[in-house]
């Protein structure tokens, strides 16, 4: 191994522990909520796409746990920004840090991919730009990375929160 080589691996194992450190905090911080709030889930952590991802799940086939996701997951996102200033507090460092609550993120990460696609084949048959409703930057940046998969760009346009995305034609 070259020195160049070794640094760079040196950086991924760092990395891959600040991240996995980042997971455990969000957790802990997680479950204190689970316990006040009195409901049922496990905390389940990964480290994908250079990021900390942490969901709350359920054996329970009750809906407890969607009055964490709230109406089209408003409440998810705030509580991924508390646990995002949890883990900065503890870290000091700005967490990237990814919530998913019963599944609804994976669900809308899927639902948002097929749109993407459909609208770049829309763009790519019409030869016009397609314009999507607004989003959240979550679901932007899933819409984004369908488009590129597909062959074409993307753009975002407007201002929070009608922040929306533009696909474009070849």
């Amino acid at each position: 191994m070259t020195e160049g080589t070794t640094s760079a691996a040196a950086e991924g194992a760092d990395t891959l522990t600040r991240l996995e450190q980042e997971g455990e905090i969000a957790a802990d911080y997680l479950e204190g909520l689970l316990d006040i709030a009195d409901l049922d889930g496990d905390i389940d952590m990964d480290v994908e796409a250079d990021r900390a991802s942490v969901s709350i799940i359920s054996d329970v086939a009750g809906r407890d746990l969607y009055k964490l996701v709230g109406r089209d997951g408003e409440v998810l996102e705030a509580l991924q920004e508390l646990t995002r200033l949890a883990v900065h507090r503890e870290t000091g460092d700005r967490s990237r840090l990814m919530l998913d609550i019963a599944g609804y993120r994976a669900k809308k990460r899927t639902e948002l991919s097929e749109l993407g696609a459909k609208a770049a084949a829309d763009a790519r048959n019409s030869g016009e730009p397609v314009k999507l409703d607004p989003m959240t930057p979550f679901e932007r940046k899933v819409v984004h990375d369908a488009v590129k998969a597909a062959g074409l760009r993307s753009e975002s346009e407007g201002e929070e929160p009608q922040r929306f995305v533009v696909v474009l034609p070849n």
